[in-house]
This record gives structure tokens, sequence and C-alpha cells, in this order.
């Protein structure tokens, strides 16, 4: 993590991760048949109204076809180089197999270039190579994780997050998730052994507003600051109280201090052991 002198207001606070410890030369120039174009929705959707409020503007960003089904088993493939994804937290590593095919695919902590992974059942247990969960000892870190078999990797992928492996039953692995829940995956689902990279990422402070603008992120505005037509907690005379017990979303569903908003007929209820637990780590009461 490097911190800048405070030479002026917007430097004095910002934090950035030190790319050029962590990543090849060859950062700045993906493999352009593994790229194609991205246009930014604004937090629009097909109908173009607002879904997802405070986002907009931004630096142009190519999307890289980021390999997460990991259909090509049994081949090893050697680590051309570790890069930035401007679209994901964590980083990504260029890899070569062995008949030539080349694939962007999200890198683990410790890969470096040089390194050989594999996406097989016989896999060694090591950090980048991919195995079904029946074939991962208990106690092995794991990221990239499937919840249906070969529909790709769902579960723990961003920056520093992994899944614990904690017990194995018939025909489910239990998995740890990095939000506490602990719940059940068809244990012939593959996952990639280790943490995702770039562990640092949670410690950045983006310091000034026009980094975050530079991201695409916009000013929010609290729901006490509106009015009564456009968020629940809105509206008043002064500075009033929201007016009802608990904390509202726009659209006037529960949110934060705890409360729990997932559906109770959610298909996936019976796959999950324990649920949760609000706290310091999920943004709550302690």
């Amino acid at each position: 993590m490097k911190k800048y002198k405070p030479t002026s207001a917007g430097r004095r606070d910002g934090t950035v991760v030190e790319y050029k410890k962590k990543l090849t030369s060859s950062q700045s120039n993906p493999l352009k048949s593994l790229t194609k174009g991205k246009r930014s929705t604004g937090g629009r959707n097909s109908s173009g109204r607002i879904t997802t409020h405070y986002r907009g503007g931004g630096n142009k960003r190519t999307y890289r076809l980021v390999d997460f089904k990991y259909d090509k088993k049994n081949v090893p493939a050697k680590v051309e180089s570790v890069e930035y994804d401007p679209n994901r937290s964590g980083f990504i590593a260029l890899i070569s197999y062995l008949d030539g095919e080349r694939r962007y695919i999200l890198a683990p902590q410790q890969l470096k270039q040089g390194d050989t992974v594999e996406v097989s059942e016989t896999a060694k247990i090591k950090a980048g190579n991919r195995l079904p969960l029946f074939a991962i000892p208990v106690g092995n870190y794991v990221y990239n994780v499937e919840i249906n078999p070969g529909a790709g990797a769902r579960l723990a992928r961003s920056a520093g997050n992994h899944a614990e492996v904690v017990a194995q039953d018939s025909k489910y692995t239990t998995l740890k998730m990095p939000s506490t829940e602990i719940r059940k995956v068809m244990n012939n689902a593959w996952a990639s052994i280790g943490t995702v990279s770039n562990e640092e990422n949670r410690l950045v402070s983006i310091g000034k507003a026009g980094r975050a603008r530079h991201m695409g992120l916009r000013p929010k505005t609290r729901g006490a600051a509106k009015n009564a037509v456009d968020h629940p907690h809105g509206g008043g005379e002064g500075k009033s109280p929201r007016g009802h017990r608990r904390q509202r979303t726009k659209q006037g569903r529960p949110t934060g201090k705890g409360q729990k908003t997932r559906s109770p007929k959610k298909h996936s209820n019976k796959l999950i052991v324990n649920r949760r637990k609000p706290g310091r780590l999920m943004g709550g009461k302690r």
C-alpha cells in the first residue's frame, strides 16, 4: 500500500495499491483477442430507468474476457503475465495452454509469471489449480466456486476473498463463505485452490471526490435530505426523525442495522447451515 505526501488536500488521505510490485510489465496492454468493448450503463436498465443509483460517468474500460467456466481440463497451462483488470477488484492472469490456446483467469495470491496451473480431478492442491470439491481436503481455502456444476464460477470472486472447506458429506461439500455464512454446495462442482489476489484492495482510501468520479461513482444523497415523494426517510420540517422504526431503502424495503433482508422463500434456504452474522465484518452492529 502506498501513501502519498500531503502535497494537497486531495493527496492527504488517499492511498493506492503498488501495482508495479505485484504485476508484470504487460499490465497496460491486454491481449487484444481476449478483449471487447464495454458500454457504461450509468445504472440504467434496458428501459432507460435507473435501477442502481449513484452511478455514471467514469473512465472508459476495455472488458477482458475472463474464463470462469474452466472447460479445458487435463491440459497444463503456464502463466505468462499477471495483469490489472479495471472491471474487477482482483488481478487476472494470462495463461497459455500446451496446445497454444490463451485465456485470462482470476489470479490467486502468490501466483507469478512462469507458474503452472491445471484443471483436473487429479491436480495437486496448489494455488491456482482447479479441482471438484469432493477432491479438496477439509481446511483448504478455495475461490471461484461453482454453485451448479459446469455453469461457471459464482462464489468468492472479489479481491482477498476465499471460502473454507469445513466438511465433506455424501453429496455436498460444506463451505464457510466470506460473509461468515455456512452453506452446502454440490460436491461435483469445481473450485480453484487459494485466495483471490489483491488483498490490499479493502484498505484503499479513495481520498478525494474526483477519484471517485473517475471510477464511475456519483455523490450519494442521504434519504433524510430528500423530499417525502423521493424517499421514505424524506420530508418534514428541518431535521426530522425518519418517522418509522426501521431503516428503509428508496423502494421501502428494510436495510442496514443488521436487519435480515433475505427472501424467506428463497430456493437455496435449504442449503444454508448457518446464516451470516451481522457485525463489524458485515458493516452492522457488533
